[in-house]
């Protein structure tokens, strides 16, 4: 019988098998347990954070706040009244009173920042991935101070003194913006601005509220002033645009701009639609420092995009004077130096807008004519144009432009198809290609001027194919019926100087015009030798027009220190061979020419004597009745009254015993001293190079 008094106790439990399997151990948890109550505690604290920022608004992180930004921006900041960050509810609330940041040492003392208010919405996402967006900023009584220093290496809205960034804003999807003042001062770009920004209702329900703003200030010394709105809808908060009002005044120029912002601060991929008009369309590019030649009066319409670092002005299209211009024109705001490109086209050129482009004033030129060409110096007249290349404003900028134009309108010039292809590269600009048709016929240039050392390096290349002689001269009275000749030329020469004029008056290299086999008016070659014989018998004949062959022509020069002297002149004819002696000179616009014909046969009546070009470029003369003439003249009139009438013809008689041209160095443009006859002989008549009209070729006197 069991024991009463032993106590009861559970009951042992039975024996394991001996090959049963021992029980694991129970774990205090799991790997995705850990997990979950890990990011529970995260996200308890971040709710605790959020409800302590929420419920005190974050008042507490003051002085954290100045301490933490100071450091960052080295900049003194400070906030004087109430101030506020905290999330409502995902986006931060950013609330500050008094607040102010100082600018940096070097731009002396005052701050970059300040505002009686400031409210603001952050997207708390944009700071995360780095696309900073502010969903509505409040902005009462701000000053901002936007400034470069002097060598443009650092501004005050760059919180680094290492380099100064371009300004990048975060996108500002609504804003309300009153009594507010931006400075801005760049002086490399020599511009400082002042520009007020103030709200104002809108009239026009579809928005909520318009922030106005004007402002002045000057460019480069030229004052300006502004005004304009940005309308902002209600749209904006869901992503919508923003439309934009613009109007600017300076230096007798107004613009207009107006469209579509992604955003308030947002240009990037703006839809933009600008109005430009005034007296001279260089006015508005000397503002960014950029050269082009003066206009008439002028109106342009493109529209506007920024993309990057460059703006875009595309489907440009307008008028300057008379003449029309299309293309389009992107600027690209690199450093050291902007890049402007271009490709622009014009249907119609009128040459009196092709004057500035060699230095001529537009104006002058419409209102006088050729004569508004002309300007007179020390009682005598000049032609080539004096205006200086602005070599400051080739400083600022480099440019790539390619401009086409169909047709010029210009009486007695039969110019089309220009193709001009500009480069300009660190001051060193060129023309190339300067092409153009010309009476069915093609000039083709290379022009290089090398600004980056004085004086100014000018090099010259300019060739005119084969040409029809009588289409080319048709303007100036020549008919084209019995001229079948061509013209052909190259012009290589190098010169110092800033200006056209100044340029040529300190030229060196050469001229040569290239006459093949053709016939020209007879009447033109007779005259030029006062062929008293031929020309009673032809004009009696009714025969003015008879044509006289062209074998070979070269009317050459050798241009030295400005000075081009006949190098030679020399056209060989069925009939005749006509001679050149003298020159002309760059510095003082003079010339001092003779040509005379030696004929090849034997005639009655002819002068043998050369007939005179003289004057000025502007004003060229003839002196057809040469002091030569006038003394065979006087020898015949004295055999006549001693002799008998007969004697007196003895004079005027032309034996006929010029020298025929060897054409291959006529053709090749050879000096003269390598031309010859056609025996192979070297010609003893086409002088020595020089100014000299004697027929030693001596040179002559200053």
């Amino acid at each position: 019988m069991a024991d009463r008094e032993a106590p009861i106790t559970a009951a042992d439990p039975a024996p394991a098998p001996a090959d049963a399997p021992a029980r694991p151990i129970r774990a205090l948890g799991t790997p995705l347990a850990s997990v979950i109550a890990v990011a529970a505690t995260l996200l308890g604290l971040v709710v605790l954070a959020w409800t302590i920022l929420f419920v005190t608004k974050g008042r507490f992180l003051k002085h954290s706040f100045e301490r933490i930004v100071a450091q960052q921006t080295h900049r003194e900041v400070k906030v004087a009244g109430d101030f506020q960050l905290y999330f409502n509810p995902l986006n931060v609330k950013f609330v500050a009173e008094g607040m102010t940041i100082s600018n940096p040492a070097w731009a002396g003392k005052g701050n970059f920042f300040e505002a009686k208010r400031i409210d603001s919405r952050i997207s708390t996402w944009g700071l995360i991935t780095g696309r900073r967006r502010i969903n509505w900023l409040g902005l009462e009584d701000g000053r901002i101070d936007l400034r470069w220093d002097k060598d443009g290496k650092r501004n005050s809205w760059t919180f680094s003194e290492e380099k100064g960034e371009p300004l990048d804003l975060p996108v500002i999807r609504r804003a309300l913006v009153q009594g507010t003042m931006i400075r801005y001062i760049d002086p490399r770009m020599h511009v400082e601005a002042g520009i007020r920004i103030h709200t104002v209702e809108a009239k026009d329900t579809q928005f909520a509220s318009s922030i106005g703003f004007d402002g002045a200030g000057t460019v480069r010394g030229t004052r300006f002033v502004m005004n304009g709105a940005l309308l902002t809808p209600n749209a904006t908060v869901s992503g919508g645009r923003n439309q934009l009002k613009l109007h600017a005044e300076a230096v007798r120029t107004q613009v207009d701009v107006s469209g579509t912002l992604p955003g308030a601060t947002e240009i990037e991929g703006a839809d933009l639609h600008m109005n430009v008009r005034g007296a001279n369309l260089a006015d508005v590019f000397m503002l960014a420092g950029i050269a082009v030649p003066d206009t008439r009066t002028y109106r342009l319409t493109s529209a506007l995009t920024k993309r990057g670092d460059e703006w875009r002005f595309t489907g440009l299209k307008g008028r300057f004077g008379d003449s029309d211009l299309a293309g389009k024109m992107t600027v690209k705001m690199t450093r050291p130096r902007m890049l402007l490109t271009a490709q622009l086209a014009t249907d119609t050129l009128d040459i009196v807008d092709a004057g500035p482009f060699i230095g001529y004033n537009p104006n002058t030129l419409a209102a006088k004519g050729a004569a508004g060409a002309i300007t007179q110096v020390s009682g005598t007249p000049r032609l080539l144009p004096d205006a200086k290349l602005r070599i400051d404003a080739l400083r600022n900028f480099d440019a790539k432009v390619h401009w086409t134009v169909r047709d010029v309108r210009a009486p007695s010039m039969p110019v089309s198809n220009i193709e001009l292809g500009l480069d300009l590269d660190n001051m060193l600009l060129k023309l190339s290609p300067l092409n153009f048709s010309m009476a069915r016929g093609t000039v083709s240039s290379d022009i290089s001027i090398n600004a980056r050392k004085q004086p100014v390096f000018t090099d010259y290349d300019i060739r005119l194919s084969p040409t029809p002689m009588g289409t080319l001269l048709a303007g100036w009275g020549v008919q084209q019926s019995g001229t079948s000749g061509t013209v052909k030329a190259r012009v290589q020469m190098t010169g110092l100087g800033d200006s056209v004029r100044e340029s040529l008056a300190n030229s060196n290299g050469r001229i040569a015009i290239i006459l093949p086999r053709g016939s020209l008016w007879t009447r033109n070659v007779q005259l030029s030798e006062i062929d008293i014989g031929t020309f009673v018998q032809k004009m009696f004949e009714k025969k003015l027009k008879e044509p006289v062959q062209i074998n070979c022509g070269l009317i050459g020069f050798t241009v030295r220190n400005g000075v081009a002297a006949a190098d030679p002149i020399l056209i060989d004819t069925q009939k005749n061979v006509i001679l050149g002696r003298g020159g002309f000179s760059f510095r003082n616009e003079s010339i001092d020419l003779a040509v005379r014909a030696d004929s090849k046969k034997f005639s009655l009546f002819s002068g043998q004597s050369p007939v005179g070009l003289n004057g000025y470029f502007a004003r060229p003369g003839l002196n057809v009745i040469s002091p030569e003439l006038v003394a065979r003249a006087g020898v015949g009139l004295g055999l006549g009254v001693v002799a008998s009438p007969f004697a007196a013809i003895i004079a005027f008689v032309d034996v006929g015993d010029a020298k025929a041209a060897a054409c291959g160095p006529v053709l090749e443009g050879a000096r003269a001293a390598a031309q010859r006859t056609t025996k192979g002989k070297p010609r003893d008549d086409v002088g020595r190079g020089t100014t000299s009209k004697s027929e030693n070729g001596g040179r002559s006197r200053d």
